[in-house]
């Protein structure tokens, strides 16, 4: 795909959910993909600096000690992680800074459903990051399709229709009348 005619796909299904410690944002997507294949793009380092928010130190695929570098443009930072669970290829655990991400993959006969469970200290932070994950599981999902149109993070995501997605998340999430 050309990179300039990326566009986002359809919103995918979302829940902010209480937590032992705040919140969680539970991001769900069916990919086309076997778990297997998934598994790859969400362990290995050289999948991941194709779509994810980061770079990995190492494979993730195996507990222990990382460390996950946000990208924005040529700046990196640097994040402490520790792979909590890792059992290949349907649950993936780690920590990442201050937050916790727990990704599930679940067969399906078209591929797999991929539930994300991300940490989350402020619940007006949900709509954000699932614009992120939103715009980085698209990319993946065509990085899986043997399509790539190379990581959209940082301030680019804004180039992308992030901020359109943000606010349809919000509305999701958080829909006028409720509460």
């Amino acid at each position: 795909m050309d990179r300039d005619s990326f566009r986002p796909g359809p919103l995918a299904e979302v829940a902010r959910v209480p937590a032992d410690e705040g919140w969680d944002l539970v991001f769900v997507r069916d990919l086309r993909h076997p778990p297997e294949k998934v598994w790859a793009a969400l362990t290995e380092p050289d999948q991941l600096a194709q779509w994810a928010p980061f770079l990995a130190s190492r494979d993730l695929g195996a507990p222990g000690e990382a460390t996950l570098s946000t990208i924005d443009g040529k700046q990196s930072y640097p994040e402490q992680a520790t792979v909590r669970q890792a059992e290949r290829p349907a649950l993936l655990e780690y920590t990442w800074g201050d937050a916790l991400l727990r990704w599930e993959l679940t067969p399906t006969d078209a591929g797999t459903r991929l539930t994300l469970r991300h940490r989350i200290s402020k619940p007006d932070l949900a709509p954000v990051l699932a614009a992120g994950w939103h715009l980085c599981l698209d990319v993946a999902g065509h990085l899986l399709d043997g399509d790539p149109v190379g990581p959209i993070r940082g301030r680019e995501s804004m180039d992308f229709g992030w901020d359109d997605l943000r606010a349809a998340y919000a509305e999701r999430l958080d829909p006028p009348g409720r509460g």
